[in-house]
Order: C-alpha cells, then sequence, then structure tokens
C-alpha cells in the first residue's frame, strides 16, 4: 500500500499546543494506517546554554554550509535552475515533528506546507486562500505526484480540537476556528470510541483527521482531476515520536 517508506480555558488550550499529554500505553489504533517504519529519529540539538538567539542561527547555518552544503554539489547545484519535487507534504508545525528530518526528505524533494495539526480545509476562494494558493501551485505549477498529509502523536491542535465544547465561545483569534476544520472526524471519533479515554480519543483522532483532510484536499478541482487520472496518489500519515513509528495509507 505505502509507497514510501469540557471547554478549556485559554491557559489550557495554550498548554496542548505547546507540551506533550500524558502518554497512554494502550492507544487502540485507526483502522486505515499501516505500519511501514519503526525506527528512531533523532531530534536537533537544542539551543546551546547562554548562546545568543540569532548567534544559534547563525552557528547552525554555518554548520550546515561546512558539512553538508560544500559537500554535496551535485544535490545544490540543479536546485539553483528550478525545483522538481515529487512530494507536497502537509505537517504541524509542531517543533518536535519537522518532515525533513523525521523522513530524511532532501532540498528539492518536498514542497511542504505546516500549519496547526496539518489541516487541509476545503476549497473556497474567499478563506484559506494561503494554503489554496500552495495546493493549486505545487499541483498546477510544480506538478508534484504524491501529496502526503502527516498527523503525529501528542499533537496539541488536536487536543485542542477535541477539548472544544459546541456553542462555547472562543478563547483564541484563529486557534479554534482552524482546528474545526476537522470537526467531522472529532464527531466521529466521540461516536464511535465515546467510552475509550479521552487521550486514546485524541491518538485515534490524530489518524482521522488526516482523513479529512484527504478528503478535503478532493474538493480542490485540479486535485481531484489529478488522482482521477492517475498523475496524483493522495497518502496518509502518522509519526509517533512517542514510540519511533511512521505510518501510512493510501486514500
Amino acid at each position: 500500500m505505502s509507497t514510501f517508506a469540557v471547554r478549556a480555558s485559554a491557559s489550557s488550550i495554550v498548554a496542548s499546543l505547546g507540551t506533550p499529554a500524558p502518554s497512554s500505553s494502550n492507544s487502540p489504533a485507526s483502522a486505515r494506517p499501516r505500519l511501514i517504519r519503526n525506527a528512531p529519529v533523532f531530534a536537533a540539538p537544542t539551543t546551546v546554554v547562554g548562546m545568543d538567539a540569532v548567534e544559534r542561527l547563525k552557528s547552525g547555518f554555518e554548520e550546515f554550509k561546512t558539512s553538508i552544503y560544500d559537500k554535496k554539489p551535485e544535490l545544490f547545484e540543479p536546485l539553483k535552475a528550478g525545483q522538481a519535487p515529487r512530494y507536497m507534504v502537509f505537517a504541524c508545525a509542531d517543533s518536535r515533528v519537522c518532515p525533513s528530518v523525521t523522513l530524511g526528505l532532501q532540498p528539492g524533494e518536498a514542497f511542504t506546507i505546516r500549519n496547526i495539526a496539518a489541516m487541509v480545509p476545503p476549497y473556497d476562494k474567499n478563506r484559506y486562500t494561503g494554503i489554496g494558493s500552495a495546493i493549486e501551485y505545487a499541483v498546477c505549477a510544480l506538478k508534484v505526484e504524491v501529496p502526503v498529509v502527516i498527523g503525529h502523536s501528542k499533537c496539541g491542535g488536536i487536543k485542542a480540537l477535541l477539548s472544544l465544547q459546541d456553542g462555547a465561545a472562543d478563547n483564541f483569534h484563529f486557534v479554534e476556528d482552524w482546528v474545526r476544520i476537522g470537526h467531522i472526524a472529532k464527531k466521529k471519533v466521540q461516536t464511535e470510541y465515546a467510552s475509550v479515554p479521552f487521550d486514546d480519543q485524541c491518538s485515534i483522532l490524530e489518524k482521522e483527521a488526516v482523513n479529512v483532510s484527504l478528503d478535503n484536499l478532493l474538493t480542490y478541482p485540479w486535485v481531484k482531476e489529478g488522482v482521477a487520472q492517475g498523475t496524483l496518489k493522495l497518502v496518509g500519515g502518522h509519526y509517533n515520536f512517542v514510540d519511533g513509528e511512521f505510518l501510512t495509507w493510501e486514500k
């Protein structure tokens, strides 16, 4: 199947977006994903204690330039003329789940769109134009072949979605309205897994929200056409950084 490897207060939602929740040892698995890899992923080093924030960026670039850029002209020289990525990757903006690191993607290999909870909204010319323009450019101009939507473990955006109470006032300007893109997935999980503990519901919702985003991709006419013609293959994914696992399933 795979082609590659209770109403929350403002402070509680902030916590859910920025800090991992207590883990659960027996999370029910979604029926659609399939385990394809179980390998540890090593995160980038944290900021050196005492180092200025800007200097950290500069030193990081210097390390990249000397150890990677200068040593791989065969990779970087062709990129000066343009890009031809195979993948369009939707990933969460969470700092723990950079897809280039976790999937070993090289520069030029993936056109990447990141946001809270890796949501893909449905086609709408008057809303979400930033996402819509990225999808249009990737599919119509860059001719990507594989759109991929990747959820992840301990996702704060998904926890925020599952915590929202219908009809309650929002605490943020943007956050709640954005994660409601996954409302259908939330209702499915609450209906089908009503007796499951909250943390396990979150784990299930992380995958079901990906399925909603895959469905939403098909509301974009050029995506729907590409899938029908066989030039596009939609793939869902889930990265579990707690156990070092990555799942994929095809739409």
